[in-house]
């Protein structure tokens, strides 16, 4: 009996110390419409884009710290919105999925802030400080409306530029094939609907 309950131990401390690692499942059904999502309920879906060691670590910080204060910004999305006529929802989708409202967030990039900004993309939106949450959205909502100009008002080119840099996107004139991109675009929309809701 001893035997057993210490077998069940240690195999929960194993499934404890090395989880498993989540992603993006994608089916496309017979019309030809491709479904992704990172729950999947069906055998149909099928790993498209695995989640990294640091993509779980990353987003668990995330999660963890800010998500539970997710409408503290609202005002200052609301304001920048209107100023800039970009939808509220889409840019609260898009600090959630840069950030998760945290306002001192730095990747492994060396992008800043809420939005994420990197330190030439502030310099030329005018942000004299990155960590400060009203220059930071104001400045990365002035980039998404620039963006969004760029690309004809494509979001999905809008916001893979956003991620991957403008002149690669303009140069292939379609998101490019980095799983990250591809990832956060993805992401971004998800949360975009769910905030229209």
């Amino acid at each position: 009996m001893k035997y057993g309950v210490a077998l069940f131990l240690f195999f929960s401390l194993l499934l404890l110390t090395n989880p498993l690692l989540a992603g993006i499942y994608r089916y496309e059904d017979e019309r030809g419409i491709i479904h992704f999502t990172n729950c999947p309920r069906d055998a149909k879906f099928k790993l498209y884009i695995k989640e990294s060691i640091e993509d779980r670590e990353e987003n668990r910080q995330f999660s963890l710290c800010y998500i539970k204060d997710s409408r503290h910004y609202d005002h200052l999305i609301s304001e920048f919105s209107q100023k800039y006529q970009v939808d509220f929802a889409l840019i609260k989708a898009m600090i959630r999925a840069e950030s998760g409202f945290n306002p001192f967030a730095v990747s492994r990039k060396g992008a800043k802030g809420l939005m994420q900004l990197m330190p030439e993309t502030a310099i030329r939106m005018n942000v004299s400080n990155i960590f400060n949450p009203k220059e930071n959205i104001e400045g990365g909502v002035r980039y998404l409306k620039y963006l969004l100009s760029l690309f004809n008002n494509d979001l999905r080119l809008s916001l893979a530029a956003y991620n991957a840099g403008e002149n690669l996107v303009y140069q292939l004139g379609s998101i490019p094939p980095y799983r990250e991109t591809m990832d956060y675009v993805w992401r971004v929309l998800n949360f975009y609907q769910s905030y229209r809701r």
